[in-house]
């Protein structure tokens, strides 16, 4: 056929979005000039998309990825020859493509640099729409539809970012990109191809788009030009042949070396065989071998490395202003101040860099007022298109006709503007969430395309964002603002508003603030939703079906470890991701860079103890660790220091006054039991001082616990106390009493073998107490109240 003639796709052709994007690079050719007319290239990336005819001028481009996609698993070499040989019959399959690599770096850092809620919620805001408008506009988001939401609601707003500052900064690269090309974009970062030529002018892109737009956020990108071949079998040697292949790694314990478990993971050397060895290494000599080798890379950039800069500039300095000892200085006071806005309380003094993350955290929060003083100030900067994730929150609610649950008598609502707005719902109390996946390198080890990578993306950042959505949704309700008397909340008496704060939800990362009271359930509930949804959306790559014993479950859970699973034959047992969370109740004026730091620990501490879990008794499922903080100067900056000089005592037994962190179950279980030990009107002092003789001793907290039972004048608080504390949490481990309050924790393999080994009894009854105030008083029957009342007189 002639250069211009056309012909329908063949039978059994994908068409899915990474094979037009790989196809595109193909045809587009190593040179920044494409070697296939440009206006063809998009007549058939059009065609492909529509089911029509594509140009016979790019048909072999596609035949080439539709066979690469063929060597599945049956067709895999299997030794070095058969690979030298597969290549030899393919040529043309030498071609290069780009992958790039990139996004922001040190976040943290950048985000709460200062200390109040509307320049961190700025902060965060303007990172979230460079990761998810900005950077998907250099590559034509917005005709993606559904795929970028972000982009297709601001497509304006893209069209300008090329026009205004991509072709000026980056002449070519916007015809060399299609949304195709883009993996992922999401949780910060962006992976995506690229005709070769245009490697580093992408990760220069990406890399300055940061700087521009923040002045100081760090921000990082790799890239490389990839054989074509790899995408399918990973790194491959110049002489293909040379590549050390399956045959070589099943050779003379090959697998076990040090240096070879380093690349391709580690082997249990008592249960090594050839299948288990030869699915490791297809897993790992995949199109996952190129991802790892990008990310080595980002980590040698960010940190300074130079050695394989190439062309490249470095970015081992970070943006510098000057300074001047006696000039005023900007709310952090690290940067000079150029304009005061005297129409905001307080008159705080900006730079040009806290003043875009304010103007952004006014316009993100739909500030209609207040918001001139960035126009006077002449900054000479646009914040461009902003959504906030309330209005977000909105949206979902409405598209899952979910709006009645959550807001019955549908109020004008607005959205929180401080803390204080927040803990106005909970006595002056909030709580931080910072909740994270598990299992997830793990899993990602084992991806072996870019379609594969890209699915798991969308699932897991989904499955994120709507459980946070339900969660919220499940426990929140909105709250009208009574005696505030915030300057930043002037005239806000009387106002409904959703009383919580989502800073960031990105990948697999979530960060909230909410009303302390329901803190834990909504934490909970997020977790679960995590693990829901993903089952939902296939539960045949995400489940789990084996059962946990019996032994297993009482190792796990501390609270009625029989009703830990609830098996339902047409569902997993288990999802094989989970999601871990930290939560710090404390109060509102809590600095925010001081929550952050300390959530940030118990984060850390509940995603150790799910890796414990799993892999001492193959538990998949989430956990949280939370602190109750009253005061700010309850403790010094280190959480696991503090718990273990200050709160375990004694030494035949061990004395552990605290239970954290638990697994979802249990959490469950513990909000269950403050329930009950609110219904049954325990006197505060009562509390307070079995709370306190807890390091006395062992028996002594026992008896004390009894004694004040035992004073209860309602048999009916008494009972479920029995049931809800006393059975499911602390019965004996040889008999069917019970030690309550206190838990005996079963030693550890290694425990039994140590000769100095001390038993350890921990117990709850601290965190219960600390969780009192912030549990719900149950509804009370008038009659019985009026009888208590009687019997009271």
């Amino acid at each position: 056929m002639a250069n211009g003639e056309t012909k329908k796709p063949s039978a059994g052709q994908s068409t899915d979005v990474l094979k037009i994007g790989m196809a595109w690079c193909l045809a587009w050719g190593e040179a920044k000039t494409p070697q296939v007319d440009l206006q063809v290239l998009q007549q058939t990336r059009q065609a492909i998309k529509a089911g029509e005819a594509i140009p016979e001028v790019v048909q072999p481009y596609l035949e080439r990825i539709h066979q690469l996609n063929q060597l599945g698993q049956s067709q895999y070499p299997e030794n070095a020859e058969a690979l030298a040989a597969l290549a030899q019959k393919h040529q043309d399959w030498d071609k290069r493509i780009g992958l790039v690599y990139g996004g922001a770096t040190k976040i943290k850092q950048y985000v709460f640099e200062a200390s109040k809620l509307q320049d961190i919620r700025g902060a965060s805001a303007l990172l979230d729409r460079i990761n998810l408008i900005d950077l998907p506009a250099f590559f034509k988001g917005e005709e993606a539809g559904d795929r970028f939401p972000q982009c297709e609601r601001a497509a304006e707003y893209c069209r300008q970012i090329r026009a205004n500052w991509l072709q000026k900064e980056f002449p070519g690269l916007e015809d060399a990109l299609i949304p195709e090309l883009i993996i992922y974009s999401t949780g910060g970062n962006i992976l995506a191809f690229c005709p070769a030529a245009y490697v580093d002018d992408l990760a220069n892109a990406i890399e300055k788009r940061y700087t521009h737009e923040t002045l100081t956020a760090n921000a990082c990108a790799v890239g490389q030009a990839f054989r074509f071949l790899e995408l399918r079998f990973g790194l491959l040697k110049g002489n293909i042949g040379q590549t050390p292949w399956l045959d070589w790694y099943l050779q003379n314990e090959n697998a076990t070396q040090p240096l070879v478990e380093a690349i391709y993971g580690k082997v249990e050397k008592n249960s090594i065989d050839q299948a288990s060895l030869t699915k490791q290494f297809k897993e790992r000599k995949s199109f996952n071998e190129l991802v790892r080798k990008l990310a080595v890379r980002f980590n040698q950039r960010r940190s300074g490395d130079d050695r394989f800069v190439g062309n490249r500039l470095s970015r081992r300095h970070p943006p510098m202003f000057e300074t001047h000892p006696y000039g005023r200085r900007d709310g952090p006071e690290r940067r000079l101040a150029v304009n005061q806005a005297k129409q905001l309380p307080g008159e705080p003094w900006f730079s040009d860099v806290t003043a875009r993350k304010r103007i952004v955290g006014q316009k993100v929060k739909r500030e209609t007022q207040n918001t001139h003083w960035f126009d006077r100030g002449s900054f000479g900067w646009q914040y461009g298109s902003l959504e906030s994730w309330t209005s977000r929150f909105q949206d979902f609610l409405t598209d899952k006709n979910l709006g009645v649950d959550y807001n019955p008598t549908n109020r004008q609502l607005e959205e929180a503007r401080s803390l204080r707005e927040i803990g106005n719902a909970s006595k002056g109390f909030v709580a931080y969430i910072y909740a994270d996946g598990n299992n997830m390198g793990g899993y990602i080890q084992k991806i072996t395309t870019a379609q594969d990578y890209q699915e798991f993306s969308d699932a897991v950042s989904q499955a994120t964002e709507h459980a946070v959505y339900y969660a919220l949704k499940e426990h929140l309700a909105p709250h009208q603002l009574q005696g505030i008397d915030d300057p930043e909340s002037e005239n806000r008496n009387g106002t409904w508003i959703h009383p919580f704060e989502i800073l960031t939800i990105g990948g697999d990362d979530v960060m909230l603030v909410v009303p302390a009271n329901k803190a834990l359930a909504i934490a909970r509930t997020l977790s679960q939703q995590f693990e829901t949804l993903l089952l939902d959306q296939n539960s045949e790559q995400y489940g789990l079906n084996q059962l946990l014993s019996q032994e297993s479950l009482k190792a796990i859970h501390r609270y009625r470890p029989e009703g830990a699973v609830k098996r339902d034959t047409n569902k997993p047992v288990a999802c094989k991701l989970s999601m871990s969370a930290g939560v710090l109740i404390t109060a509102e004026n809590t600095p925010i860079y001081y929550a952050e730091n300390l959530t940030n620990q118990l984060l850390k501490s509940a995603k150790n103890h799910a890796k414990h879990l799993k892999k001492e008794h193959g538990y998949h499922g989430g956990t949280i660790d939370f602190l109750t903080m009253k005061a700010v100067t309850m403790l010094s900056s280190n959480i696991k220091e503090f718990r273990e000089a200050g709160l375990v005592f004694g030494t035949r037994p061990k004395l552990k006054l605290y239970g954290a962190p638990y697994s979802l179950h249990e959490i469950g279980g513990l909000l269950e039991t403050a329930k009950v030990l609110k219904k049954a009107d325990f006197p505060r002092s009562q509390l307070y001082q079995i709370r306190s003789l807890l390091e006395r001793s062992k028996h002594t907290a026992m008896l004390n616990y009894r004694y004040f039972w035992s004073r209860l004048n309602k048999p009916e608080a008494k009972r479920q106390l029995k049931a809800e504390f006393e059975d499911a949490w602390c019965k004996a481990k040889t008999n069917d009493g019970n030690l309550v309050p206190w838990i005996y924790m079963e030693p550890t393999e290694e425990d039994r073998q140590n000769p100095d080994y001390v038993p350890t009894y921990e117990t709850i009854w601290r965190e219960l107490v600390d969780l009192y105030p912030f549990t719900e008083e149950p509804e009370r029957d008038p009659e019985r109240t009026a009888v208590t009342n009687r019997e009271v007189q």
